[in-house]
């Protein structure tokens, strides 16, 4: 029999409502719904939701090999490929074996002895409005690449670099790359650009203001306060997300659907 670990987005009712469609017709064909405290017990995992609901998800799911089928009801869903009207079909052709996958790597972050992971990104940045900016220096494998004054700056993985990264005018990166972006937020200088970095160096970022707080902010979803003190180190970890792929569907043709490329906008 196999196993499966159902996650939803719980605050919305369009969620709980294919959540329970989603569990009558898999305990239809005999697999058994899993807790999320036995999520090491799935054979696979259904995530209900956005592309947050996916993040999120993902965090349970670091050091395992379980493919994960990502449905979106969400708004944009560059991560929860599979359309609702697509679901059902996905999961006969995942239990019959018909079905590739993709991984998306984890990032690696060590703040001081703690190591925690990114899906998407990694924000340092002033932490308010009506706060001066930071004044940061970073380092390459301990080489110094530059000094950026800026409201902050964004490391993205590939996943993530069409999320906070793009709307901060950062690259996209094709999804199989190991790569890092590093993108800062509302430079001072007119010369500070995005620039991407090899995912195997060590990223490490220097507060020049040693007395002051900024924001460490993880996925969007974990906040960490960092001063001139902490040691933040950043790299690409060989861990990663596999995410089942919808059928005749590839990296192309989600980004044009999602950013109307080739759409008439106006």
């Amino acid at each position: 029999m196999k196993r499966v670990l159902i996650v939803y987005n719980s605050q919305k009712p369009l969620a709980i409502e294919f959540y329970n469609e989603v569990k009558v017709y898999l305990e239809s064909k005999g697999i058994e719904i899993l807790d999320s405290s036995y999520v090491e017990r799935a054979d696979f995992v259904v995530v209900i939701g956005g592309d947050g609901t996916l993040i999120g998800a993902s965090k349970l799911l670091i050091g395992s090999k379980i493919p994960v089928i990502a449905i979106n009801l969400g708004s944009l869903g560059f991560l929860t490929e599979i359309k609702r009207e697509e679901a059902f079909d996905t999961f006969d052709d995942f239990l019959a074996g018909n079905f590739t996958y993709e991984e998306r790597k984890f990032m690696e972050i060590k703040i001081n002895t703690k190591k925690v992971y990114a899906l998407n990104d990694v924000v340092l940045s002033k932490g308010g409005v009506n706060v001066r900016m930071v004044a940061l220096n970073l380092y390459a494998d301990d080489i110094y690449v530059n000094t950026y004054k800026a409201d902050g700056i964004i490391v993205s993985t590939p996943t993530g670099s069409t999320a906070y990264s793009l709307s901060a005018g950062g690259p996209i990166i094709m999804p199989n790359l190991d790569a890092m972006a590093i993108t800062p937020i509302a430079p001072h200088t007119l010369s500070a650009r995005p620039i991407i970095m090899d995912g195997r160096k060590k990223i490490t970022f220097e507060v020049l203001d040693k007395d002051r707080e900024l924001q460490l902010m993880i996925d969007g979803q974990t906040n960490f306060l960092i001063s001139g003190n902490n040691q933040v180190e950043l790299t690409m970890s060989r861990l990663g997300l596999l995410l089942v792929k919808p059928k005749e569907r590839d990296y192309y043709s989600v980004l044009r659907e999602k950013l109307k490329w080739g759409d008439k906008l106006c």
